[in-house]
């Protein structure tokens, strides 16, 4: 799947009903996964997921890209956090999570884009948006160069280690990982940067 700058912009410009599946797929599970990690009520979680993946799809003509790091995921913060309040003010209700957690000042938190868990929020975005893309470029590399690539960069083994390993050069290593990242900055241009 291209995630890329360029996928971002296709949904803005040529938008097919393939491409929004594939931004929902992403999304949703992160969406989702936060939302229960945080105590949201079982009942709620997936009545908010979905609304914030409608009020993307809707809006998303009017996200602009900005030059710094991280403007999809801060715009998708800010229409998660814009969600939550609707769906309590919609259902009249305090926002409180699982526990007797004040969920409101949860979502007060989120709001701050410099709080603790505004970057927690960051982080968890781009580990999951890196394994979504590490999933969809898998079929484009060999067996071997995933396998060096896997072990060197994930795994966190030296290149010597993964060379003695496999049978190969210390300099194959290094190849396979930066086939294999420069493909990931490509496909997670404007998600992950």
């Amino acid at each position: 799947m291209d995630t890329s700058a360029s996928f971002l912009e296709s949904l803005r410009h040529a938008p097919e009903d393939g491409a929004w599946a594939k931004l929902v797929d992403l999304y949703s599970p992160l969406i989702r996964g936060w939302l229960k990690r945080r105590g949201t009520a079982e009942s709620d979680v997936d009545d908010v997921a979905q609304d914030v993946m409608a009020v993307v799809v809707r809006r998303f003509p009017e996200f602009r890209r900005q030059p710094h790091t991280g403007s999809f995921r801060a715009w998708l913060r800010k229409i998660t956090v814009n969600c939550l309040r609707d769906h309590w003010r919609r259902d009249n209700r305090q926002p409180f999570a699982v526990g007797g957690t004040d969920f409101g000042a949860i979502v007060d938190q989120l709001e701050d884009p410099h709080s603790e868990l505004s970057r927690l929020w960051d982080r968890e975005h781009d580990e999951h948006v890196t394994q979504y893309l590490l999933s969809s470029i898998r079929a484009e590399f060999s067996e071997k160069t995933w396998i060096l690539f896997q072990r060197f960069a994930i795994d966190g083994l030296n290149a010597d280690e993964v060379a003695a390993e496999h049978g190969t050069t210390a300099n194959a290593v290094f190849i396979a990982k930066s086939r294999v990242m420069a493909m990931l900055r490509e496909r997670g241009k404007g998600l992950i940067d």
